[in-house]
């Protein structure tokens, strides 16, 4: 029976490579001379990854964001996988951190939604989630195409990946 996965994952390797880039733009910059800012990606886990955004003040918080922002489009990441709607937070003296966690993987309750809406499209496909991924079966690839096509419609703010289609 055909099928594929819809998953959330970013490629890592892009995202090390942009933080790197940043870096080292950062390093450069009159502006940043002698600050403290800089871009780092830590793992917390098997899928948990989060950037920590440091400087010295507000608009040197900002700065860096932009450049690293700049690096990632430069770099084909997509920013819907950061959340950037943390707020900064006081290190000691004048030094901010900026938390932001990378999405890695369909939470259950984004899945409940996605598989309600393969099920009210009324398309003949069945959607089960697993793990981390959402898959889809059914009987024929136009309806499997039907479903991509739903699926990126109706969650557009999500950097939703399809994969391991099988005919």
């Amino acid at each position: 029976m055909p099928s594929f996965d819809a998953t959330i994952e970013p490629d890592l390797v892009e995202l090390r490579n942009a933080v790197e880039q940043a870096n080292k733009e950062i390093g450069t910059r009159f502006d940043f001379k002698g600050s403290s800012a800089k871009v780092e990606l830590a793992e917390k886990g098997a899928k948990e990854r989060e950037l920590s955004l440091l400087a010295d003040s507000d608009f040197q918080l900002q700065q860096v964001r932009d450049v690293l922002l700049g690096r990632l489009a430069k770099r084909s990441v997509d920013v819907r996988f950061l959340d950037l709607s943390a707020t900064p937070v006081k290190l000691g003296g004048d030094r901010l951190k900026l938390p932001v966690p990378v999405k890695s993987g369909i939470a259950a309750d984004q899945a409940k939604k996605m598989q309600a809406a393969v099920k009210a499209s009324k398309l003949k496909v069945q959607a089960a989630f697993q793990g981390d991924a959402l898959r889809v079966t059914g009987a024929k690839r136009d309806d499997l195409q039907a479903a991509i096509a739903l699926l990126r419609k109706e969650f557009a703010d999500l950097p939703l990946g399809f994969g391991n289609f099988r005919d």
